[in-house]
């Protein structure tokens, strides 16, 4: 940077153009000494001391006008249709030349245009006086001698004649006002224009001389940043060229996962630099996930699809487990008997695998009014199909209701007698065999019954059988330093898919090499010319992880991507409430008529029948005894016996006994049928007698 000259940003692109590009630029100063933070379209743009820019296009947005007696500053679209004229320049010309530069590219669409000579002018034959109006007519040009401009001059008494200057003549030339107008992008196109000052055509807006600078929208990479940068010239940076001296600097571009994959074969074997590891919130749990840490390395191997199996451990006291497994992978399964929980969940199995045959591990009790079947534990169902049956009606006059059912065999339990039966008996079972109807809103316990003995591999079990399939690793795999999969008594395969991946290791160990899913984990990389960490044409042979733990995050959003139309799981079907109101009110009058026709003789009298426990009421305190004042009652010692001081328990409270009214109370009379086995006259009893008669009265009742 050592003696180059820094100038604003939109200086130094406005006298470029495309032929010059590219241009790298380095950022010496701007609003704030440390970095400027500019906020555009929502996108924010970020300088700081000593950046490198790389400009590769330029695209004219604007214009910048300037009012030289206020230095006011607007802008205004390049499509404006406003016309502006040429403010005549106070500086004379020293050549004609000169003054012919500051002229449009396309001088025969400005032409002609005038000017003056502060001097005399002595030409081969001709002599021109000061202030001597020309009014250029055209440029001649000749072979191996010096341009001409022919220009026009008005003489005395309408005498005019032409004449031929050479551009290099010296003098003080002065342009007059002309009366020729441009428009915006006129003004843009000329370099010679942009220098110039120029006013409104329309007298009705300013008549002061402005300054128009153009405004582009830089098109530039930066190191370490993923794309073009765009951003307008007017921001208020200074730059230095420093293009001769950063011929060598090479951009970092980062690549996504993605990209990465997206690159041609022949990029790789190939060492990157990774710019931005991936969340520590992952979708994995791995051991080679903590070491993917900012500005380590990696060698990618190769790209390609993977096909693997995700698995899952069954829901226990401890944590669910996943695992997305590779085809690779050399371990042994057996299958294990799946378990039901819904008859849906046995349609749905059903569609996959026809011939299901299950096992009921929990009784069901009959509902015939929801169409639910009893069943008992151990009880073998083979499904059939699914079919519609019809629900039971709450009333003659109800609508019938159908629902969706599995139809399934209920296979005979195993005779354990001689083995000898003929066929007519085995054709006889299989009349004998009894369809039950099963709703597929049932809830249920079922135990697929499985007799399949036979080791499979992983890639066998997610090809020849439908999933989800439970299975339990009966041999594991020898290559595998530590096999997960041995330890878990029952896996489920959830899923099998091809997964695009990109195979990579560690420098320090290129032998051991692990898949990583490019839809799955986030990072970026740059591709570097590092030498690869083994001998020329020497690769090793690597060693790739067949099984890698997952979250369950990775999961619930890999269920989220898969393009399942499967309707939900049907609810029961709506009661009709109007049937079942009109049937209990037609079976309250049917009991009501037949207990006028034939009298109950244990009913309970109305008052009786306050004192059962089905009211929900308190039964209320018996009335204390009746005295002539307003006096307490007198208190009488108790008298205890001897038994009674020994033991030193307490009596109940007999307060209502202690002593007989003066007067007594009217009693109240009690009706009661004449049917009845019991004859209530008065309540002037304790709470503890009428309670148990209450309760003898509604047992008997």
């Amino acid at each position: 940077m050592a003696g180059e000259t820094a100038l604003p940003l939109q200086q130094f692109i406005a006298s470029l153009d495309d032929t010059c590009l590219p241009k790298i630029l380095q950022v010496c100063s701007g609003v704030y000494f440390q970095g400027s933070v500019y906020e555009i379209s929502g996108s924010e743009v970020s300088f700081s001391t000593g950046d490198l820019i790389k400009v590769i296009g330029l695209e004219l947005l604007s214009v910048c006008l300037e009012d030289l007696s206020n230095n006011e500053k607007f802008e205004l679209p390049i499509n404006h249709t406003g016309l502006f004229k040429v403010v005549p320049d106070e500086m004379p010309f020293s050549t004609v030349e000169e003054m012919m530069s500051m002229r449009p590219v396309g001088l025969e669409t400005c032409l002609p245009f005038t000017f003056t000579s502060r001097s005399k002018m002595t030409l081969d034959n001709v002599t021109l006086g000061a202030g001597r109006a020309l009014t250029v007519l055209s440029i001649e040009q000749r072979e191996g001698e010096e341009d001409l401009v022919r220009c026009h001059v008005q003489g005395q008494q309408e005498v005019s004649a032409e004449v031929l200057i050479p551009l290099s003549t010296r003098g003080d030339f002065i342009e007059c006002e002309s009366k020729e107008c441009f428009t915006l992008k006129e003004i843009m196109s000329s370099p010679g224009l942009r220098s110039r000052k120029f006013r409104f055509e329309n007298t009705n807006k300013c008549q002061r001389p402005l300054v128009l600078s153009p405004i582009h929208q830089v098109n530039a990479i930066m190191n370490l940043r993923k794309n073009i940068l765009k951003f307008p010239s007017s921001l208020e940076v200074d730059v230095v060229d420093v293009t001769e001296l950063c011929q060598d600097v090479k951009f970092v571009t980062p690549l996504s996962l993605p990209e990465v994959l997206s690159q041609p074969d022949e990029s790789f074997p190939a060492v990157v630099n990774v710019l931005e590891g991936p969340d520590t919130r992952s979708l994995f749990k791995c051991s080679w996930l903590p070491e993917l840490s900012k500005r380590s390395q990696l060698v990618v191997h190769k790209k390609g699809t993977s096909a693997m199996i995700l698995l899952s451990s069954l829901k226990s006291r401890k944590a669910q487990q996943y695992f997305l497994v590779s085809h690779q992978y050399g371990g042994r399964f057996r299958r294990r008997p799946r378990e039901f929980n819904s008859v849906y969940e046995l349609y749905v199995a059903s569609m996959q695998a026809p011939g299901l045959k299950v096992s009921v591990m929990r009784n069901c009790e009959e509902v015939e009014e929801e169409g639910l079947p009893g069943l008992s534990v151990g009880d073998q169902l083979e499904v059939v199909r699914c079919e519609r049956m019809e629900l039971p009606c709450e009333s003659p006059t109800a609508q019938k209701q159908s629902v969706e059912a599995l139809l399934c065999h209920h296979l005979p339990e195993p005779d354990d007698g001689d083995d000898d039966d003929d066929d007519e008996e085995e054709v006889k079972q299989d009349e004998e065999r009894q369809e039950v109807l099963l709703p597929l809103y049932m809830q249920g316990h079922f135990c697929e019954v499985l007799k399949d003995k036979k080791k499979y591999k992983l890639r066998d079990l997610g090809k020849d059988f439908s999933l989800p399939l439970d299975v339990k690793v009966v041999s594991r795999d020898t290559e595998v330093e530590t096999d997960p999969l041995a330890a878990f008594a029952c896996l489920r395969i959830e899923a099998a898919m091809l997964e695009p991946i990109v195979q990579v290791s560690f420098p320090h160990r290129p032998d051991q090499c692990f898949e990583v899913p490019t839809r799955w984990l986030s990072m970026s990389v740059a591709f570097t010319t590092d030498p690869l960490p083994w001998p020329s044409g020497e690769p090793p042979e690597c060693h790739v992880d067949r099984v890698t733990e997952v979250t369950d995050t990775f999961f619930y959003e890999f269920r989220k991507q898969e393009s399942s139309d499967a309707a939900p799981p049907p609810r029961p079907p709506k009661r009709n409430l109007s049937s079942s109101v009109s049937c209990k009110k037609s079976s309250s009058k049917a009991s009501k008529k037949a207990s006028k026709q034939r009298p109950d003789k244990s009913a309970p009298t109305k008052k009786l029948s306050d004192l059962t426990l089905n009211s929900k009421k308190r039964p209320p305190a018996p009335p204390p005894p009746a005295i002539l004042d307003d006096e307490p009652p007198p208190i009488v010692p108790r008298k205890h016996s001897g038994a009674d001081k020994t033991l030193g328990k307490a009596l109940p409270n007999t307060y209502v006994k202690m002593e007989e009214p003066k007067k007594k109370a009217p009693s109240c009379e009690v009706e009661v049928d004449s049917d009845s086995d019991h004859d209530y006259e008065t309540v002037d009893e304790t709470l503890l007698s009428m309670v148990k008669a209450a309760q003898e009265n509604v047992m008997f009742y």
